[in-house]
């Protein structure tokens, strides 16, 4: 083990062994890159001019909607470890990709609020999201914010290979912006199909993971060949997330997710398994139809009946195979690319919680 890869691992000076010979756990993953990146996170976030300062205060949970000091979650943290892992992977300290590692959560971030915006979603964490507590005007303007003191954090703070990482960024918000696009315009057809359903889900969910886990490779040095492999591994592990994400939207437990039980269905989302059920030729499919496709909204009585259809019509079934089937592509194209040992097992660790939660 070279002394870069000791770091990489947790190595203290003059030992020979990691911290944890285990194996990392995802849950500490996550917690390390909160503690690493919120320093980082803060200050770009102080940079702002009132009010979006304080809005965007308010949506990381650092403060309430009087500006008083407040302990809320924040969010996990699943892309800022994944940039960090990545980096870890390829024999760099994490402490190296911290300020990629904030970039891509202050880019999450704008787009969580603009799409709690767009979504008419009333609540987020367990509080209520920015439009709604806010109004929709600084909501807009707070997540513009966010997304332009990102931007300016990566050239400034990552200097070794800004214009790579600029390009990867923006590689990655055309995607996001081009796929959450698409979802809003899948809500007006009836006709959409599964192909085109994956490919929003490439663009709004897995296009960030993608670019998280390639700018931690990029922070670590590494070369086209590596940085497109850990590349790859992030878009495979994000269209695993966003199918966990409709099951969880669907079946989850408000408690657990803090969203409201059934928004996605009442929103009549065109999410994975929604599409998987009415592309099933079945009769639950067929129902779930004359459902969805009603322009009077659904009652609560309604949007359960929604649920037991897909799930009749093997949409839930499909979506949990497919996630797995992503999850096991993405850890092929890891076993298949020359990383630590220990950064594999954090990329791995961390792909277990991401499409094994119940979050």
């Amino acid at each position: 083990m070279t002394a870069r890869e000791g770091r990489a691992a947790g190595v203290r000076p003059g030992s020979s062994s990691p911290q944890n010979s285990a194996g990392p756990d995802a849950w500490r993953l996550l917690k390390t890159a909160r503690e690493l990146t919120e320093p980082e996170l803060r200050k770009a976030v102080n940079r702002l001019a009132e009010p979006a300062r304080s809005v965007a205060g308010y949506h990381f949970g650092w403060s309430d909607e009087r500006g008083r000091p407040a302990s809320g979650a924040g969010g996990k943290g699943v892309r800022a470890a994944l940039v960090l892992a990545a980096a870890q992977a390829l024999g760099a300290a994490a402490e190296e990709a911290v300020a990629p590692a904030a970039v891509v959560e202050l880019v999450h971030n704008f787009s969580v609020v603009h799409d709690d915006l767009m979504d008419g979603d009333p609540m987020r964490r367990g509080r209520r999201t920015a439009w709604s507590l806010f109004g929709t005007t600084q909501a807009i303007l707070a997540g513009d914010a966010l997304l332009a003191v990102a931007v300016d954090t990566l050239a400034h703070r990552f200097p070794q290979r800004c214009p790579e990482a600029v390009q990867e960024l923006s590689g990655a918000l055309l995607a996001l912006v081009a796929g959450q696009g698409a979802d809003l315009v899948f809500e007006d057809r009836a006709d959409v199909g599964l192909d085109e359903c994956l490919d929003m889900a490439a663009g709004k969910t897995a296009s960030l993971l993608a670019a998280s886990c390639a700018l931690g490779a990029l922070a670590a040095g590494a070369g086209a060949e590596q940085v497109d492999a850990l590349r790859e591994f992030g878009r495979h592990l994000g269209l695993a997330f966003q199918l966990v994400d409709d099951l969880l939207g669907i079946w989850g437990d408000t408690a657990v997710t803090g969203k409201p039980v059934g928004s996605d269905l009442r929103a009549r989302k065109k999410s994975l398994p929604v599409v998987a059920a009415l592309r099933s030729a079945t009769p639950a499919g067929d129902r779930l139809a004359g459902l969805y496709h009603r322009t009077e909204p659904l009652d609560d009585a309604e949007i359960r009946t929604a649920a037991r259809l897909i799930e009749e019509a093997g949409g839930r079934r499909w979506a949990q195979e497919e996630a797995e089937r992503q999850r096991t592509a993405a850890l092929g194209r890891l076993a298949a690319t020359e990383v630590t040992p220990y950064g594999s097992r954090a990329l791995t660790a961390l792909a277990g919680l991401v499409t094994r939660r119940d979050l």
